[in-house]
């Protein structure tokens, strides 16, 4: 599959995202892991890696400008500010801050780039829209990084059209980041139309339905034994009474990957990438294995009735439960679909 475009960058068909090596999904891999699993990316040829200030509350950036940092000139660096770690102080609890101030989105940005070692970001996004603060001041702030030699491009993360337009209008963005796969079709209401109306690239994070498309929970035992700081354990769609009417909808999405001649984590990224050229999905990973796996999809050459089986099967109609739960609905921007 031929390489993709993200504003001015080439990109591989398949980017990587760094959440995961740190943060969200249970017990981290070791340090020697999760720096074996990034140099294997590189030397698969992934060419794209994505990393954000709120990962590990900083140790997403520290390892990939560590590991990474020597091959600065081979890959696309992506990172997000905008949504940050709060340590608290006694009388404020410690926690997730979304705040997209110019004067935090300075303050993060110079703390992002010691992290990573680097003396400019390739893509800088916007990671949460703090609705506190009118869009257009939060990309102005974007804009003067980008003036100073800091940033080379901007982007935006889980906004809706109308915001991608007000934002656009006030400097050029590169790309639109948004969960976007087979389970969650919210970016096909109006995003993916605007991005492609303004050209920009779209960046699909989660393209694995969070583990559930590559087949990594087969049982709801698997769900029950998610370590407590696992997000999905607060996601409705891993809950009891949603999960238990997903579950089928595995076994039949399974059976269909197979008379394929791939995996299910295969079937789900080509369905994303045979959705256009313009998308890049950017699926994360902690085992080599998998990444290895994940990767031979953009080789994939399915057949269209295939595809298009896999989205009748598992669509916005078909599954069970919101892709958040209440705090996580009210922090996006994105146009919604009902669960």
């Amino acid at each position: 599959m031929q390489a993709r475009h993200i504003g001015p960058f080439t990109a591989s068909p398949i980017g990587l995202g760094c959440m995961n090596l740190c943060h969200a999904y249970g017990t981290p891999p070791t340090e020697q892991d999760a720096e074996r699993l990034l140099l294997a990316a590189l030397d698969m040829g992934v060419t794209h890696f994505d990393t954000a200030a709120l990962y590990g509350f900083g140790a997403s950036e520290s390892l990939v400008g560590r590991v990474l940092g020597p091959h600065r000139q081979r890959f696309t660096l992506a990172s997000k500010c905008g949504m940050t770690h709060e340590a608290g102080d006694g009388t404020v609890a410690p926690g997730r801050v979304i705040d997209g101030s110019p004067e935090s989105i300075r303050a993060t940005c110079e703390g992002s780039l010691r992290r990573l070692k680097t003396d400019v970001i390739d893509l800088y996004y916007l990671h949460r829209w703090d609705k506190r603060v009118p869009i257009e001041d939060s990309v102005g702030a974007l804009a003067d990084l980008v003036r100073a030699g800091k940033v080379r491009t901007i982007g935006l993360s889980e906004v809706s059209s109308a915001t991608l337009r007000r934002a656009h209008a006030v400097h050029p963005i590169t790309a639109l980041q948004t969960e976007y796969s087979l389970w969650t079709r919210n970016p096909e209401l109006a995003v993916l139309q605007a991005c492609r109306d303004l050209g920009v690239a779209f960046v699909a994070f989660s393209p694995l339905g969070r583990g559930y498309l590559a087949d990594a929970l087969p049982s709801w035992d698997d769900v029950q034994a998610l370590p407590d700081r696992d997000i999905r354990r607060a996601m409705p769609r891993f809950g009891a009474e949603h999960f238990a009417s997903n579950l089928p909808l595995l076994a039949q999405y399974r059976a269909l990957a197979a008379e394929a001649g791939c995996t299910p984590a295969q079937l789900a990224l080509a369905w994303v990438l045979a959705q256009g050229d313009d998308i890049v999905p950017i699926p994360g990973t902690r085992s080599v294995a998998h990444l290895r796996d994940d990767l031979a999809a953009w080789d994939l050459r399915l057949p269209a009735d295939v595809l298009q089986r896999a989205g009748e099967l598992i669509n916005t109609a078909t599954v069970s439960g919101h892709r958040y739960a209440e705090q996580g609905r009210r922090e996006v921007d994105t146009e919604d679909v009902a669960a």
